[in-house]
């Protein structure tokens, strides 16, 4: 087998799971292991909690607590080296905020990969992510692969990448994302599957609905580096309508294994982040059956 370009070559060194140790959390270690055995990485399991003493309590409680504390934690970390037994992990138990802590980490260990899980929440009749994975995801440098909601468990409980789905609006994030896309589907020899949705036509646009499938297939072609052809047969999508509804769709119907997605960087005011309309990203990744892998520019 032709090994990618370096141009296209993408791979994992350091991995950092972020856990809050609910089933939601637990959902995505089965791709933290598959990845990390793949790549033969180093695993960074982060957990985040608030301050141990509550300043609210008698001070004579507090001893009692941060024992307490000392000893769940205990507990934690036991549980974390044994789920990753064989892959080397180190556990970070910290207090405070979630962005700093993870900022932190990533900066320190060279994260070239952040793992989440999220069970979502509800809000105006649409499930939307959690307030923590979507800052995550609006906020962190590194590609972030989240296992959402709906993840399919049965389908992932293996680990197993079988088909990647790759949607795009060719913007700037564009050719990053690809690079991950197709190096990931040669990496785990998956079908590689190329989307782009494009605006809905109306009846006095000049354009010809052909014309935009033809000029968008090309423009997908060109994202795929010619050597992959010694190893895949990637297939072309273009749809018309709402990016995230196409996605999902086709995510729906071919039973893909993970969606990839380029994404731009958070604007407007730090920490207003989950308060702002939600993206296409965030759509995908709340109700999408599998994990979805963003990757900023």
């Amino acid at each position: 087998m032709k090994a990618a370009t370096a141009k296209t070559a993408v791979g994992f060194r350091n991995i950092l799971f972020a856990t809050d140790f609910s089933a939601a959390a637990a959902s995505a270690i089965p791709y933290v292991k598959r990845i990390a055995k793949h790549y033969e990485t180093s695993l960074v399991a982060l957990n985040v909690h608030s301050p141990t003493v509550n300043p609210m309590t008698p001070p004579e409680t507090w001893a009692a607590e941060e024992v307490a504390a000392e000893a769940r934690d205990q507990q934690h970390r036991e549980e974390l080296l044994s789920t990753f037994a064989g892959i080397p992990t180190l556990v970070l138990i910290e207090e405070g905020g979630i962005q700093d802590n993870l900022k932190a980490a990533i900066e320190k260990y060279h994260i070239d990969l952040v793992v989440i899980g999220t069970r979502g929440r509800t809000g105006l009749g649409k499930l939307l992510l959690g307030s923590v994975a979507e800052e995550i995801l609006r906020t962190t440098t590194s590609p972030v692969l989240t296992v959402g909601p709906y993840a399919d468990q049965t389908r992932g409980a293996d680990g197993q990448i079988r088909e990647i789905l790759y949607a795009t609006d060719f913007t700037s994030e564009t050719q990053a994302a690809a690079n991950y896309a197709v190096s990931l589907a040669e990496e785990f020899q998956a079908r590689l599957v190329f989307l782009h949705v494009a605006p809905r036509l109306e009846p006095n646009d000049l354009v010809m609905a052909s014309d935009v499938v033809e000029s968008s297939k090309a423009l997908l072609q060109k994202l795929v580096p010619k050597e992959a052809s010694d190893w895949c047969k990637p297939e072309f999508f273009v749809e018309q309508g709402s990016p995230a509804e196409k996605i999902l769709e086709l995510a729906r119907f071919r039973e893909s294994d993970m969606i990839v997605l380029g994404i731009k960087p958070a604007e407007g005011v730090p920490g207003a982040a989950i308060h702002l309309p939600i993206s296409t990203a965030h759509k995908v990744v709340s109700h999408a059956t599998c994990p979805v892998l963003t990757v900023r520019s």
